[in-house]
Parts: C-alpha cells; sequence; structure tokens
C-alpha cells in the first residue's frame, strides 16, 4: 500500500504596487522641467559645491537652497556596475551598466544606466553624454540613458540659470512596484483551497492548543509546526475596525466603508475582511458577523451582521 502524494503547494504571480502623488517644490519642479527641455540643472550649496540632482536643503548646514545652475549632457563615470540581465521596467532591455556620472560642472554623480556593447566597453573615468528621450515628460525618465562620448572633457562651469521655463512640472506620480512569484506553502495552500469550497480552516498549536487563522506552519508562540487542522466559523465577531475614506486605485467600493478583525468562532487569531449589509457608522466591536460569498468567489466577498446579540467584551478582549 502507498501513501497518498503530497497535495500540490499554490504558485502565482503577485504584483505589490505603491503608486502615490506628490507634489514638487520650486527646486525639484525646475529641474524635471529642465529636463523635459533637455536642460539639466543642479544647485549651488553654501559652501560652493554644485549638486546634480539637486536637493532642497544643504546637506551640512540644513539651509535652503534656492541658486539654480545649468551643467553640461557630458559628465565622467565614477563607477559602474554590469547589469547583466536586465528587469522588466528598467530603462533598457539590453544589457547596460549602471553607472555614477559626475556631469560637467557638477560636484556630485548622478545614477542612470549607461548603454555599452559588454563590461569591457565600460571603465571608470570614461566620458560620456546624456541620449535623451524622444518623448519627455517631465521625469527622470527624459533621460533614456547615457552613452560614450569620445570628445575630450570640456572643463565646462556651472552657469548661473534662473529656472524658469513655460508650463512647469508641479506634481509627479511615483511609482513603487515589486513583481515576484509567491507561494503560500503548505498550511495556507490547504487554507485557501477550503476557502473555495465556502470554509475557513486553521491549525492548531498541539501544545498551547490555539488554532490559528490564516494558519501559519507553526506556532509563533511554542514555536513548534501546526498539522492538526480545524475548521472554524463561519460566524465571528468584531474585535477592531477602521472606516476607510479614501477611494483605492482599482478597487470598486464606495467610500466610506469599514475594515475590521474579526475572530471566527474556534479561533484564536483574527483576521482581516470588509464589513458590508450596515452603514458604516454603525458597525461596533462585538459585532457579530457571517461571510457573504460571491458566485465562483475563492474567498468571501465581505462580512454581514448575523442579528445576533452583539458578544460580551471578555468573550474576545484577548484577540483585540
Amino acid at each position: 500500500m502507498t501513501a497518498a502524494p503530497p497535495p500540490e503547494v499554490l504558485r502565482a504571480p503577485l504584483v505589490v504596487e505603491f503608486p502615490f502623488t506628490r507634489s514638487l517644490g520650486p527646486v525639484q519642479s525646475a529641474f524635471l522641467t529642465g529636463l523635459r527641455e533637455r536642460v539639466v540643472l543642479g544647485v549651488r550649496t553654501g559652501d560652493g559645491r554644485v549638486m546634480v540632482p539637486p536637493v532642497e536643503y544643504d546637506p551640512v548646514t540644513a539651509e535652503e537652497i534656492r541658486e539654480l545652475v545649468e551643467v553640461a549632457p557630458t559628465g565622467t563615470v565614477t563607477t559602474w556596475a554590469w547589469n547583466g540581465a536586465p528587469r522588466p521596467h528598467q530603462p533598457l532591455d539590453t544589457p547596460f551598466a549602471w553607472a555614477l556620472v559626475r556631469l560637467d560642472g557638477a560636484d556630485t554623480a548622478i545614477l542612470h544606466a549607461l548603454d555599452a556593447p559588454g563590461p569591457e566597453a565600460v571603465t571608470t573615468g570614461m566620458r560620456v553624454r546624456i541620449r535623451w528621450a524622444a518623448e519627455r515628460t517631465g521625469a527622470i525618465t527624459d533621460i533614456a540613458c547615457f552613452e560614450p562620448d569620445a570628445e575630450e572633457p570640456p572643463g565646462r562651469a556651472a552657469a548661473p540659470h534662473e529656472g524658469r521655463f513655460a508650463d512647469p512640472v508641479t506634481g509627479i506620480v511615483a511609482e513603487a512596484r515589486l513583481d515576484y512569484t509567491y507561494s503560500p506553502g503548505r498550511s495556507q495552500t490547504a487554507y485557501i483551497n477550503a476557502l473555495a469550497e465556502h470554509r475557513t480552516v486553521g491549525e492548531r498549536c498541539p501544545s498551547c492548543h490555539k488554532v490559528y487563522v490564516p494558519p501559519r506552519g507553526a506556532c509563533p508562540t511554542c514555536g513548534v509546526a501546526t498539522t492538526d487542522r480545524v475548521e472554524v466559523g463561519p460566524a465571528g465577531t468584531v474585535t477592531t475596525f477602521c472606516i476607510v475614506n479614501i477611494k483605492a486605485r482599482n478597487l470598486d467600493i464606495e467610500v466610506p466603508y469599514v475594515y475590521a478583525h474579526i475572530a471566527l468562532d474556534g479561533a484564536d487569531l483574527a483576521l482581516h475582511a470588509r464589513i458590508g449589509g450596515i452603514p458604516y457608522d454603525r458597525v461596533r466591536m462585538g459585532l457579530r458577523v457571517e461571510p457573504v460569498w460571491t458566485e465562483g468567489g475563492r474567498h468571501p466577498d465581505h462580512y454581514r451582521p448575523t442579528g445576533e446579540p452583539d458578544a460580551d467584551y471578555d468573550a474576545y478582549k484577548e484577540l483585540i
């Protein structure tokens, strides 16, 4: 008699993305607008150094800096590292070097991509120039990359610049994104598969006997493996909650709405879920709720009140 093969552990691509909009002060606005116009601006600090990219406060004295200067689109590589396998959304889709380039007239270096045929073609001290993007919008990507430049160093000094341009850039969207393949492991694979059957399954610690939902594979208190699966809920109790007033991108839920920690019956750990079926200002600690499943959904869409009397505080205070 042979043992049944272990269930397949789930794997799926996962994207974590945090784009946010930020406003620009006069220095950063001038710098990015200048890139759109093929002009590279820096700032002169109190001790006479020229910093590119520019900063708004002197790193030595912390005083505000407003003296803008223009530097050359040519410069010198101060250090570099070869990138033989570019990732999606990087400046170039062929192998390139990440390089720190000190532009002529600047005292600090700017980090960007250097387009070169191979690592043997890159050296510290080599001369390079900016390759401008064909379409420029007022972003660091207006510099498509750097490319080798055989010209001798021109010795160009920074020149004063008023930083005034037509239609200045006043804000940007800062992208923060992480793409990776996620595997939830044995315990959470069983948890996710059970949710697809409209069941909630946790795991019990063999030492302290606490039931964790979602399961973690090991007890965080005792440090021992949790293999005893326990079905909990489906109803539970709201322990704490928050009212969301800012609409999330790509989330089709009207604000305000409520997210809560819910201690399912039989569980010793509260899980996170949205509350629906009740006005947001009537959600409260101790509210008894149950899951609402959508057709074909692999997890509860939200939790709604069961109509039962509120749970006594002493029944859930240890789970807050």
